[in-house]
């Protein structure tokens, strides 16, 4: 097949960045390929032609998604009648499992082979949605080494790929290039903030993620702050943190950081690749965070806690104590403290089980085997 029509599903920021790289990816192999999907602006620019607005689909939370229900509930009509009156040769959703798992079963009662990249993380909670990938999913490719036997025991098709941020790395910015290139000052600690990619996560984290700041800026009155904007957030949100400096991304905090003060998500995996300490604070909707704890089944919320299987990185959830999270990210800035060196070290074990770059070409050649009938 040399021009194959491949559906691919994105519905978040991280999403949008891997689902970018693997569009590249799936060109090389198939350079007059039709990608088209729900994809973000880098999804866009890789080729992948979007069905809707990106910013409709970035959700947050149990109850932000039912105050979203009548646009999903379209989307999905859109998206089945496509399916239905031209289907695509292949299916890929990408994360985002609360429409993705809907899309894969309406895919696969299709016939149309489906190839799940980064699967929801159902040995975490809700458990029983394993069965949906088990029955529908042709393939799993999952970037955690512990989820392929996890899911393999209960009869996913699952293969570990790496994690694709590990090819990110030869982009990453010397560390004293970037701190040069913010304009911030070498001898002095940063602390970088990163409340999150979506406007939802910036309007509930920012306000308490300043306050931590200044509290430890108090107590450690030479530090410098620097928040990471996200390109998806208008730059109303961060009116508040005016007295600090707004970089564009999260990428170019982790290079300037000496620490962090993140929400739970992709950018603990980040931070624990470039060996950054961090604390993780998250907070969401108090009925999201209700339901959430009557299904999670693990104990830490943190993906770096979750690898480590311990709690390498201090996590607050829900209740933010201002001078407890300060507490906690003081010795993370200071370069010769025993607390910052131990979780580097942590850091740099998990960093080892993660795998090898190349996980976007082997997605790509999973779906070659795909499009080739081969299951």
């Amino acid at each position: 097949m040399s021009k194959p029509r491949i559906f691919l599903s994105a519905g978040e920021t991280s999403g949008d960045l891997h689902g970018a790289a693997l569009a590249e990816a799936l060109r090389s192999l198939y350079p007059d390929s039709e990608l088209l999907g729900l994809a973000g602006p880098r999804m866009a620019k890789a080729g992948v032609q979007p069905l809707v607005k990106f910013e409709r689909l970035v959700v947050m939370g149990i109850v932000e998604v039912f105050s979203r229900l009548p646009f999903f509930l379209s989307l999905r009509r859109r998206v089945r009648r496509l399916l239905a009156e031209s289907p695509p040769d292949l299916v890929i959703p990408i994360d985002y499992p609360g429409f993705n798992l809907w899309l894969t079963q309406e895919a696969h009662g299709r016939g149309i082979p489906i190839l799940y990249y980064i699967a929801p993380q159902v040995w975490a909670w809700r458990p029983r949605r394993v069965h949906i990938l088990a029955e529908n999913a042709d393939r799993v490719a999952v970037v955690f080494p512990q989820e392929e036997p996890y899911l393999q025991e209960s009869g996913v098709n699952a293969v570990f790929v790496g994690h694709p941020l590990l090819d990110r790395r030869p982009t990453w910015e010397n560390r004293r290039e970037a701190i040069s290139r913010v304009g911030a000052d070498p001898e002095r600690p940063i602390l970088g903030l990163l409340p999150g990619s979506r406007p939802q996560e910036v309007r509930r984290l920012l306000r308490p993620f300043l306050d931590i700041a200044r509290a430890v800026a108090r107590r450690r009155p030479d530090v410098q702050v620097i928040v990471s904007g996200a390109p998806e957030v208008p730059r109303r949100l961060y009116s508040e943190a005016s007295e600090f400096q707004l970089v564009e991304d999260s990428g170019s905090v982790l290079s300037v950081a000496t620490a962090v003060l993140t929400k739970s998500g992709t950018t603990t995996v980040e931070a624990a690749l470039r060996a950054t300490p961090l604390v993780i604070a998250h907070r969401v909707h108090p009925l999201s965070y209700m339901i959430a704890r009557r299904l999670v089944r693990i104990d830490h919320v943190g993906m770096v806690n979750i690898l480590a299987g311990e709690r390498v990185a201090p996590e607050f959830i829900q209740d933010l104590p201002v001078e407890e999270i300060a507490s906690a990210l003081i010795p993370l800035l200071d370069e010769a403290s025993e607390e910052r060196e131990a979780m580097v070290a942590s850091l740099l074990r998990i960093r080892e089980r993660l795998g090898d770059p190349g996980a976007p070409q082997r997605v790509a050649r999973l779906a070659r085997e795909l499009l080739n009938g081969q299951t």
